[in-house]
């Protein structure tokens, strides 16, 4: 964390330690992926609640990830309240009607065909619980003064990833939603100027009848994500 008064480096041992054989690296890599692989996302939510608590563990997760200079330049908004949660659907609609008149263009438009979206957004609704990331593009000390954050959309989005790995590992299903521009998030969430807000993630469990686009479950071949220089 940063601080106004100077803070000395000091070094600790390392507190944490993983003694694994390959063979036993091997397994929890490929159980890792076994697990992840089986993570979608679904426009269809039913009404089971989510306990608070599971949502603030999932963040708590979040907040364990790397970040430029260790500042966590990072915030989250969790709402389960009803009347925020169809503000930010009136509001998000609104952007994504304009993006699906033309604003998006004739290729990003295709490209969304095969993936069946279009600007009715009705998780925004449904969803138990919403949560808004934000990046903190400056910090603020008590009296006002500012501090520069570091690598902060990398920052962002390696938090957000864990956020998403941790609702999956929790039993939770997760869709992220980007509408653009999202400023009016900052008003109706009271956050700072200081804060952009980068995603909505709707968050609660599938709806009996939830389908994802077959072109989802196509994954680009390991050659084709993959260099190894040895």
């Amino acid at each position: 964390m940063f601080a106004k008064d100077h803070v000395a480096y000091e070094a600790l041992p390392l507190p944490d330690r993983a003694e694994l054989s390959d063979a036993q690296m091997l397994a929890e890599a490929r159980a890792f992926y076994d697990h992840l692989k089986r993570r979608h996302s679904v426009r269809e939510f039913c009404d089971r609640p989510v306990a608070r608590e599971v949502i603030e563990e999932c963040v708590r997760a979040a907040g364990t990830a790397p970040s430029g200079a260790n500042h966590q330049p990072w915030h989250f908004v969790a709402i389960a309240n009803p009347e925020i949660k169809h503000k930010i659907r009136l509001e998000a609609e609104e952007e994504e009607r304009r993006f699906y008149e033309g604003g998006g263009g004739d290729e990003w438009l295709k490209a969304l065909e095969p993936i069946g979206t279009n600007e009715e957004k009705p998780h925004l609704d449904l969803a138990p619980w919403l949560i808004v990331v934000f990046g903190q593009r400056w910090g603020q000390f008590d009296d006002g003064t500012r501090f520069k954050n570091y690598y902060v959309p990398e920052s962002v989005g390696i938090a957000t990833g864990f956020l998403i790995a941790a609702l999956h590992r929790a039993g939770l299903t997760a869709l992220t939603h980007t509408p653009n521009p999202m400023k009016f998030l900052n008003g109706l969430l009271q956050r700072p100027d200081s804060e952009k807000p980068t995603m909505i993630i709707a968050v609660g469990h599938p709806a009996a009848n939830a389908t994802v686009p077959r072109v989802a479950k196509i994954k680009k071949p390991m050659e084709q994500i993959l260099t190894v220089a040895e």
